[in-house]
């Protein structure tokens, strides 16, 4: 196809700057050996059902085509969708479904036949596996189809059109064979036209810190348009006959969920007036509790729009609401105690309210938290819920189990929320039969999973949690060797099913008899798809910084590297903040994965010789409300450590080292360009380099810039400009919407350092967002970080001196 304007714009603009790849017009090509990686079909996803019967096998496509981003996108109050089927964009595209029984590995596959035309999407198993659901994007419409697991087959409901524009992908199930969705209303007519109007905005006295949100509505004919795609309809569907109703008249529906065993449907809905500084879920909502032919049985909330609410604060009244999972229908949520700001200083911060059916009475409180609420977990039992609070001072987490009527909670667990090593883990969970998503318990207690980080690299497990004494039973550990999954514990806890790989293997499932562990039945048998990259070798490497903390990252050599060889390296990293200098040293990861990795990964480099040091730790120490004072010092000590280590290991020149990330990651990158002489070059993708533009808080940081003007200054690389010397790789997406990231923040700091003569490459990649999804963009995005490093740091292959750079 024609490169693209957008494109050809952003390489003129460093046409006379570039010193060795010239100007590029159009997207280019990475090397053979990376293309090929590129375009390999990614394995399949393996989805067993919920009742562990059944086992679908999902192919998709690795990346989208530029055709199908330039699809007209609206961007408004904060979310993007399709203008024609209202489908996000991007989405997963299904390309091949097979099923099979799950616990028979040598059981006939089924191919279920997907009608040509549209964009298959978003793959769902019904809660009984004996049906399953999948989407279809059109130029006007999102459909549903059934699918019949016994004989494969697929039919569409008809007349249904999907309306996903505030909930994606929800729907509430009755039982197994009837479910709500939201839908577009019928003859709903084409879309407002409002004649061109002066937009006025006004502010009096109310202190409303928010932070930068992107696709904000601008104006009435925003506010229309808004109006017109978000409005659905309650639509309920029966599978077997394939025939749908709606229940009531169109709302602005953002939340759908069944109560109980489908006896009611509890809703949320946005109402005006709406904003032109926050997103929709800020927006007024409107919580009610219906029958389930959708009538209306009782208003329980009237939220107001989220304004004026302090950093990290809540709204004052009810908030968070929950469905009960079982016969007792109840509905939940959560109240601020402290008047939702974490400033005022009260015994209690949050409580958990219930209201059972008819909902004519007053609600009853269930718990009291001193912390905030975080999250309610519904226990299979029927009579229990784990519920989650944060400490968000200190970062620390702590699970109680809440009886649901009677007594008061009782204490499980707590640690810091960055915590590796000593991680309970998390609760198994399974799908009950009226589609509710529960905590599974094994004869009254918990099963908990986790990776199982240690010092010498993860081993996942499953643990049994003992409800009574809390005593904890280890079930399994994954062997040294390979690297195991639990997914589901079955046959009354006799067995477990597992994922599967190692570094040689790619991710199967399996099954293994938790009293022999020995026994090991393989269920699936992918094979490896990339076997290139098994000549890469990977070594976990861990060593100190200056002050003692423990650091690490994973290195990667390239297929062709031979011992002794100094190559050039580049280090990604990613900064953490902790509270504690302990939790900051604790590591994670292992050697045994199957070795993968998407499209923009900066491991593809290794395929054109370079040595990656990726996922380098980058830890911030402090206490947590001010540890940006020291962000530069402290990953100035990381960066040094890292190249010391690199250096004695012997793998990299310290002459010839580039540092890079994206996001947060290229923020800190930059700073590093900023603030250092340690690296001859950098690649920054996605970033912020100018805090003034995030005054009211970005990342870990909750002072405003008004609090904390140094911190802000002193982190905005925009005004180092001036001190970057080292060559610099900018690429964004022209669409990001990530919040905070504007293109604009590349586009300034483009603009200033080619203003001050600095050595700089800007490419903004059209259609893309804050992550980038066409393969045209994955292949470019390669190519430049390719050719950028080859040009500062030299061809690894090559026994040359890198160019100058003026430093």
């Amino acid at each position: 196809m024609p490169p693209l304007p957008g494109l050809i714009l952003a390489c003129a603009l460093v046409a006379g700057l570039m010193p060795a790849a010239g100007l590029a017009a159009g997207y280019q090509q990475p090397s053979a050996a990376v293309r090929e990686l590129l375009d390999t079909a990614p394995l399949p996803r393996l989805l067993p059902s919920p009742d562990r019967q059944q086992l679908a096998l999902i192919e998709t496509r690795r990346f989208s085509s530029i055709e199908d981003l330039q699809r007209p996108t609206l961007h408004l109050a904060g979310t993007r969708f399709d203008a024609g089927s209202s489908v996000a964009p991007g989405v997963a595209a299904i390309q091949r479904l097979r099923l099979r029984a799950l616990l028979q590995p040598d059981a006939p596959e089924r191919v279920v036949e997907l009608p040509a035309g549209g964009l298959w999407h978003d793959f769902a198993w019904a809660p009984d596996g004996q049906r399953f659901l999948l989407e279809r994007r059109m130029d006007r419409a999102n459909e549903l189809w059934v699918g019949d697991t016994a004989t494969a087959t697929l039919k569409p409901v008809q007349g249904l059109r999907l309306n996903e524009v505030l909930a994606q992908g929800e729907k509430a199930w009755l039982n197994p064979r009837e479910l709500v969705v939201l839908s577009v209303p019928d003859h709903r007519g084409p879309p407002p036209r409002l004649a061109p109007q002066p937009i006025t905005e006004e502010s009096r006295g109310l202190v409303s810190p928010e932070r930068t949100h992107p696709d904000l509505l601008h104006g009435p004919q925003d506010e229309a348009l808004f109006e017109y795609h978000a409005r659905s309809v309650l639509t309920a569907v029966d599978l077997v006959s394939g025939s749908s109703r709606d229940l009531g008249p169109a709302q602005l529906y953002s939340s759908l969920s069944s109560v109980g065993d489908g006896q009611y449907l509890l809703t949320e809905r946005i109402a005006r007036p709406f904003s032109y500084r926050l997103p929709w879920d800020d927006f007024p909502t409107i919580v009610e509790v219906r029958q389930r032919d959708g009538k209306l049985i009782r208003e329980l909330a009237r939220m107001p729009l989220k304004g004026g609410v302090a950093i990290d604060g809540v709204l004052p009244g009810p908030r968070v609401f929950y469905a009960s999972p079982t016969k007792d229908a109840a509905v939940y949520w959560v109240e601020a105690l402290d008047g939702g700001n974490p400033a005022n200083r009260v015994a209690f911060r949050d409580r958990v309210m219930r209201l059972d059916p008819p909902f004519t009475g007053d609600p009853q409180e269930v718990q009291r938290m001193p912390h905030r609420f975080s999250r309610l977990q519904f226990l299979d039992d029927g009579q229990h819920a784990l519920l989650t609070e944060v400490d968000r001072q200190r970062a620390w987490q702590r699970s109680y189990l809440l009886p649901l009527k009677g007594t008061q909670s009782k204490p499980l667990f707590e640690f810091s929320q960055r915590e590796r090593f000593r991680h309970p883990g998390s609760p198994l969970m399974r799908t009950l039969p009226n589609g509710h998503l529960v905590v599974q318990t094994l004869g009254g207690d918990l099963l908990l999973t986790g990776p199982g980080a240690s010092p010498k690299g993860d081993r996942p497990f499953l643990d049994r949690f003992s409800l009574r004494d809390l005593s904890v039973q280890r079930l399994f550990q994954s062997p040294e060797g390979s690297y195991e999954t639990p997914l589901a514990v079955l046959e009354g806890g006799r067995q477990v099913l597992l994922s599967r790989e190692s570094a040689a293997e790619p991710p199967n499932l399996a099954l293994r008899e938790l009293a022999s562990g020995n026994s090991l039945q393989a269920l699936t048998r992918l094979k490896d798809n990339t076997p290139q990259l098994r000549k890469i070798r990977r070594e976990f490497v861990s060593f100190k910084r200056a002050d003692g903390v423990d650091m690490s990252f994973w290195m990667y050599l390239p297929p062709d590297y031979r011992e002794g060889e100094r190559r050039p390296t580049l280090v990604w990293a990613y900064p953490m903040e902790y509270s504690d200098a302990a939790i900051a040293s604790q590591v994670s990861g292992a050697s045994n994965r199957f070795l993968s990795f998407n499209g923009i990964s900066p491991l593809a480099l290794l395929l054109d010789g370079f040595v990656v040091l990726y996922d380098a730790h980058m830890p911030v120490v402090g206490d947590l409300k001010t540890v940006n004072d020291g962000f530069i010092e402290q990953i100035t000590m990381n960066a040094r450590a890292i190249i010391d280590k690199a250096e004695d290991l012997g793998v990299s020149d310290p002459k010839r080292m580039a540092v890079g990330g994206h996001s947060y990651g290229a923020f800190m990158a930059v700073n590093l360009l900023a603030h250092t002489d340690l690296f001859k070059a950098g690649i920054a993708r996605s970033g912020a380099y100018n805090r003034t533009l995030t005054p009211f808080g970005f990342q870990s940081e909750r002072r405003s810039l008004w609090d904390a003007k140094d911190v802000y200054l002193h982190l905005s690389p925009l005004l180092y400009a001036p001190q970057i010397k080292e060559p610099l790789l900018l690429l964004h997406g022209e669409q990001d919407g990530n919040a905070g990231t504007p293109p604009l923040q590349s586009e300034r700091l483009f603009h200033a350092l080619s203003g001050l003569g600095g050595t700089v490459r800007l490419t903004m990649l059209p259609l893309e967002a804050h992550g980038y999804g066409a393969r045209e963009s994955a292949g470019h995005v390669q190519w430049e970080m390719s050719q950028w490093l080859k040009t500062w740091l030299g061809d690894p292959r090559e026994a040359k001196e890198p160019a100058k750079n003026g430093r």
